[in-house]
């Protein structure tokens, strides 16, 4: 019996052994490697249909319904997708899974083209690829209105594009119109500055930029930036012809043929965005951080300083007054120690006030400041005895700090500067001393030496330094005397003169400037570098150092040296600035003609990308897909 059974147990084993062998062998060959789940997807998805219809007439429903061949989502919905006209109330726009659900607020008004334009705003729910330039359109009217016009914002100080602010229509022709109604078309700049505002009728129209911060469509803040057109728009289109090329392979074409297409006009436009300078005039704060000095902030420049009277204590001769040009940051450096050992320093302070009716009035206001640092009490020095019961030595002596501006390598157009922390109440000239070393000999040398015209608590020593040539600049001891008491230790260092072998000379010709212009070269990182005058056309840089530089150039039409904002109510744009449109890159010892036809580029062309700081968000993308592949191409290893 025991016997029967081993038979049957072995005849079963004998039975299914092929047929596990075979499911064996079937998964091994399944599981040769890990799946990779096929090629990454670069496709954007693809609008299939909609409710109602795309460019659906007597269109009464406000709620849109739109889908999608795939899964997507949207992108900062709140800052891309703009309706036009304008929503006073935020329209509801949600994705989910396939779809995207659009509920308009307002009523709908009649015979109305209505544009939801959504930029780059829907993109596929893995990878985030863009249905780039989608909107859709229906009317409440038996027509379509289908005039665009495109253009673009920048900076006018920079030329920098502008990404995110509103561009608007108003068929009102009056220039209050900005200020008192809502646009009546409207579209949002891409992060290239670029916009399109579509769904126009035919008919003449003013174009605005507009950096909506309370987000009701007209220019009701100062602060806001704006932009506006001197000329009217007015919407065109026209049939023009392109020439399409069919391809066999990457190599071979296999016919040419004519596609006709409507081109809408303008498509070119160039609205230059600024801030209007804040002329209301107040008194921002008052503060008085240490003990001997305090500081009064204005929202504006002023020509002249506010009127202070002391009410416990005697104003007359108690300052050292330091200032901006401008007058609107001012410092009072008190002299008197018993003043300023006050806890509390009381005054009236009178100044021009911007009234509600926009008109400079005088204001008189009474001010109590406390410093926020507690006066330190001076101790006595203290006497350390040595070793020696016969021997006693003094704590060091405090001398008024000083920076030495001195490079060890001096530029040829370089100087030396003196800056202190404290208003200085006097110097010897004589303790200065500068010395060229000629022969191995140090032989003394003439030179200038000046306060600063900007800075008060900075003296400057120019001189016309012989290149390659070595310098020993020195101060004697107690040359400076602050206003409290203290005095410079002194001062020694040695330097050398760059050779002119070092640098290269750059000279701009100039062809379209104003005749009172400047040219800025500018950094790799936009920033100035050096500043110089179009005289006759010509513009000259000398003692620069080799390298890459770009240059910008502004037509100074009032002539004071720095570029000046506009002015809507007065109808007065922002002065005109000029890019070089690329780098330039030049060795020590060359000298060279730079021809630059401002004109000849299109402002939206002129800045090069190395300079720009809003990079355009394809570019982002690309970035990102590029790490993306890279990191799954790390894991596949």
């Amino acid at each position: 019996m025991l016997y029967s059974k081993k038979v049957k147990i072995k005849y079963i084993i004998w039975c299914f052994l092929p047929l596990v062998a075979l499911v064996v062998l079937l998964y091994s060959c399944a599981s040769i490697g890990s799946p990779t789940g096929g090629p990454e997807d670069w496709t954007p998805p693809v609008f299939l249909k909609s409710s109602p219809s795309p460019k659906a007439l007597n269109n009464k429903r406000s709620k849109i319904s739109l889908t999608f061949d795939e899964y997507i989502k949207l992108e900062k919905a709140a800052e891309k997708v703009v309706v036009s006209p304008p929503q006073i109330q935020q329209p509801e726009i949600k994705a989910s899974g396939k779809r995207i659900q659009v509920n308009l607020l307002d009523s709908l008004k009649e015979n109305t083209t209505y544009t939801i334009d959504f930029s780059d705003a829907i993109v596929d729910n893995n990878n985030d690829n863009p249905l780039g330039n989608f909107a859709f359109t229906f009317s409440t009217g038996g027509q379509i209105d289908t005039m665009e016009v495109s253009g673009t914002v920048l900076d006018a100080s920079n030329l920098e594009p502008i990404k995110g602010i509103l561009v608007g229509l108003h068929s009102n022709l009056n220039d209050s119109a900005f200020i008192k109604l809502p646009f009546d078309r409207v579209a949002r700049t891409d992060s290239r500055g670029r916009f399109t505002i579509r769904g126009i009728a035919s008919g003449s129209y003013r174009i605005y930029a507009l950096m909506d911060a309370d987000q009701n469509f007209l220019f009701s803040q100062k602060s806001e930036v704006i932009a506006f057109n001197d000329s009217l728009v007015i919407p065109q289109m026209e049939k023009r012809t392109r020439m399409d090329t069919i391809w066999v392979d990457t190599l071979t074409y296999d016919t040419i043929i004519e596609k006709q297409y409507i081109q809408y006009l303008p498509d070119d436009l160039i609205l230059r965005a600024f801030k209007e300078l804040n002329y209301s005039q107040y008194l921002i704060k008052s503060e008085r951080l240490v003990p001997q000095k305090f500081s009064l902030y204005f929202a504006n420049k002023a020509d002249s300083l506010p009127v202070l009277k002391g009410l416990n204590f005697n104003e007359e001769d108690a300052f050292i007054i330091e200032k901006t040009y401008r007058n609107d940051t001012i410092h009072y450096w008190v002299k008197d120690s018993l003043l300023y050992a006050q806890d509390t320093l009381s005054f009236s302070l009178t100044y021009l006030y911007t009234d509600t009716l926009n008109q400079l009035v005088p204001r008189t206001d009474t001010l109590k400041l406390v410093s926020k640092q507690k006066l330190q009490k001076k101790e006595e020095p203290k006497k350390k005895k040595k070793k020696k019961k016969d021997e006693e030595e003094v704590e060091p002596t405090v001398f008024l700090p000083v920076n030495v501006g001195v490079a060890s390598s001096m530029d040829v157009y370089g100087y030396v500067s003196l800056k202190f922390e404290e208003p200085i109440a006097f110097y010897d000239s004589a303790a200065i001393h500068l010395r060229h070393k000629v022969d191995s000999l140090w032989e003394d040398v003439p030179f200038e030496f000046e306060r600063d015209t900007l800075n008060l608590k900075q003296y400057n020593l120019y001189y016309d330094w012989e290149p390659t040539g070595e310098y020993e600049f020195s101060v004697d001891s107690t040359a400076f005397h602050g206003i409290y008491g203290l005095f410079t230790d002194k001062i020694r260092q040695e330097f050398k003169v760059r050779s002119e072998d070092e640098y290269f000379t750059l000279h701009f010709i100039v062809t379209g400037a104003d005749k009172q212009a400047f040219i800025e070269l500018l950094d790799a990182q936009d920033k100035v570098v050096r500043r110089r005058r179009v005289e006759n056309g010509i513009a000259d840089f000398y003692f620069l150092n080799p390298g890459k530089y770009g240059a910008r150039l502004i037509n100074d039409r009032n002539g004071n040296g720095v570029w000046d904002t506009g002015d809507f109510e007065k109808k007065i744009q922002p002065e005109e600035v000029f890019y070089l449109p690329k780098l330039v890159e030049y060795k020590a010892l060359w000298d060279v003609n730079e021809n630059w036809d401002i004109h000849e580029t299109t402002l939206d062309k002129q800045k090069v990308d190395d300079l720009k700081k809003q990079k355009p968000d394809d570019e982002k993308r690309k970035k990102e897909r590029e790490q993306r592949m890279a990191e799954e191409r790390a894991r596949r290893r």
